[in-house]
């Protein structure tokens, strides 16, 4: 099978991320002797100038990591809380029933930067200094700014110029929106990252220094601007102008922190996903599913394939929005979820025809709560119903046909180390943007609901249910494997067929990224209008129209997306003799890796 980019192998280090620079920044750090977490962090803190449409500083990332000297593998949460004054009661006083999908009152409080210092404390072995110098340099010199920026720019410029003024200064320069592939700079969000390391200044150790740059984050002038600037109403999609919810003292009470990962075994390979409050369980449950329905013996690329993983999605993801939460607030049967039993039982649900249904599982004692999930089901009208394979940048309720606002890095190195990150939000289409610190605020808070008793209630201190779901795997008890991709609800959907392609199949990790994806709508949104679309699945031309077509026989809703649209998946993998190998899609010609 030809490619259309070699697999990379090499033995020193590998790393592939949803940007070019950021590929070369990571691997840069290795070659200056950092290790993994070193290079993840540099990484990080580029992606948010190189591409800024798709994650700020004030976002959230959710980490996976293998630590080599300790052979543990952790979660680390950089998922921000709700603000205490985020209350149901307060939204509903405002005359919402539901949060809006823009505007600083869906702001939670902003965790990647807590977590990006926090790895760096933990695991790295470089200065802060050293691993934000490359961010830096790209947000005062310059870097070519990506067109889907300047195209994500130039959608929201009016509300820049008449709603969100604060922030025209940096991405309106000289009053227009920037040119695809011209020279873009953030000269306040690198001022910002100066002060923070001034203040983190020169004397103790290394970790005592990152840990007063995440107090000038979280309780210094970072947190009194954000506190300050949200006190200010301004309009989001509810046609409304709200003031935050978050203050500087829910920033100051907030920090990142460690987590098992929740594992499912298939096949050979353990499959380390987040807990329940982001998706990544739905990942395993499908895996689950499938291996109760014999996939192993389905021919990877024909029709009854997608058949099959189609209507296990539809079952994995029903039971997302039946059960999935917060575990520290809600109690989500996680056990009986990844059970082989009740595997077998979804499993029986699936037909030869496609199904229209949104039908979680019942478990005993929760039985209300899948009723009360099932009557907030809000099927898409024909305006919400298009085919947008990616989370909203929306304004004015305008839904985006463009995919993926977020991005991914993942990194091995020599020594075995492993880390995947999925960070996102902050982003200035959906958030205004704080001038003086030259980056938006994020609006995950749109993932609650404020009816109450619901796993995804909204409540002060709680972690949305986040999309973002990195994965880290392990082949015969050994850490293997790295990935990821921006993309919503459709993460866990493309990280599935990769994983199935790897597992089952066999040829090379770039071969698996090369052929066509595909993923489903039937289920509600993560996002505001939170609709579903019961039975639409979405193919990739390339598929072909024969199996096109056999699908619709089948009864799916297919609609027809263009060749090399559908998801920007990197994955790394390392050998049992330290063999590394990486790949990236070729989709949107711009993710990369690299190695040696």
């Amino acid at each position: 099978m030809i490619t259309t980019r070699p697999e990379i192998r090499g033995t020193f280090g590998v790393v592939t991320s949803t940007h070019w620079i950021v590929s070369q920044v990571a691997m840069g750090i290795l070659e200056r002797g950092g290790n993994a977490f070193d290079a993840a962090v540099a990484g990080g803190f580029t992606l948010q100038i190189v591409e800024p449409h798709l994650c700020g500083p004030a976002g959230e990332v959710p980490i996976l990591l293998h630590a080599a000297d300790s052979d543990e593998v952790r979660v680390l949460c950089g998922q921000g809380v709700a603000p205490a004054g985020a209350t149901i009661a307060h939204f509903r006083s405002l005359g919402l029933d539901m949060i809006p999908g823009s505007g600083l009152i869906a702001s939670v409080v902003p965790g990647a930067f807590d977590a990006w210092l926090t790895l760096l404390r933990d695991y790295g072995t470089m200065e802060l200094a050293d691993v934000m110098a490359p961010a830096i340099g790209y947000a005062a010199a310059g870097h070519p700014l990506l067109p889907g920026a300047a195209r994500a720019i130039a959608d929201v410029a009016d509300a820049l110029r008449t709603e969100w003024r604060g922030g025209a200064d940096i991405w309106l320069p000289g009053g227009a929106p920037p040119r695809g592939d011209s020279l873009f700079c953030n000269p306040a969000l690198a001022q910002t990252w100066r002060r923070i390391l001034a203040e983190a200044g020169t004397h103790g150790s290394r970790e005592t220094r990152i840990d007063r740059a995440r107090r000038a984050w979280s309780q210094g002038f970072v947190a009194e601007a954000i506190d300050r600037f949200g006190r200010v109403p301004q309009m989001d999609s509810s046609g409304r102008r709200h003031a935050a919810t978050l203050t500087g003292q829910d920033m100051s009470e907030w920090e990142a922190r460690y987590e098992a990962p929740v594992v499912a075994d298939f096949d050979g390979w353990t499959i380390c996903k987040t807990n329940s409050w982001g998706q990544g369980p739905v990942l395993l449950q499908a895996l689950k599913i499938l291996a109760a329905a014999g996939v192993e013996h389905v021919d990877p690329g024909s029709a009854d394939f997608v058949h099959l993983v189609l209507e296990a999605v539809k079952l994995a993801f029903a039971d997302r929005e039946a059960y999935y939460g917060d575990p520290a607030f809600v109690d989500v049967p996680m056990d009986r979820l990844l059970s082989d039993s009740y595997a077998a039982e979804r499993t029986r649900l699936i037909g030869a025809q496609a199904s229209h249904i949104i039908q979680p599982g019942v478990i005993d004692g929760f039985e209300r709560q899948v009723t009360a999930t099932l009557d907030l089901v809000h099927i898409a009208s024909d305006e919400e119903g298009g085919i947008g394979i990616g989370e909203p940048t929306m304004m004015h309720l305008r839904p985006t046909l463009k995919p993926g606002d977020t991005v991914h890095i993942d990194v091995i190195d020599r020594h075995g180390n492993m880390v995947s990150a999925t960070p996102s939000g902050g982003w200035p289409q959906s958030s205004p943007t704080v001038p003086e610190l030259g980056f938006a605020l994020n609006t995950r808070a749109q993932m609650f609901w404020l009816e109450p008793g619901l796993p995804g209630s909204l409540a002060p201190g709680k972690r949305p249910r986040t999309t973002l779901t990195p994965t880290l795997a392990k082949q015969d008890g050994r850490p293997a494997l790295v990935c990821g991709t921006p993309g919503g609800d459709q993460q866990d959907q493309w990280q599935l067929v990769l994983l199935l392609r790897r597992i089952l199949g066999r040829g090379n990790l770039q071969q698996a990224l090369d052929q066509p994806l595909f993923h489903s709508l039937h289920f509600p949104s993560s996002f505001y209008p939170r609709a579903a679309m019961p039975g639409v699945a979405v193919l990739e031309e390339s598929f072909g129209d024969p199996l096109i077509a056999d699908l619709r026989d089948r009864g799916h809703d297919v609609r027809v997306a263009p060749a090399w649209s559908a998801g920007r998946l990197t994955v790394a993998e390392r050998s049992p003799e330290g063999i590394l190998r990486a790949a990236a899609t070729p989709r949107l010609m711009q993710a990369y890796a690299v190695g040696r």
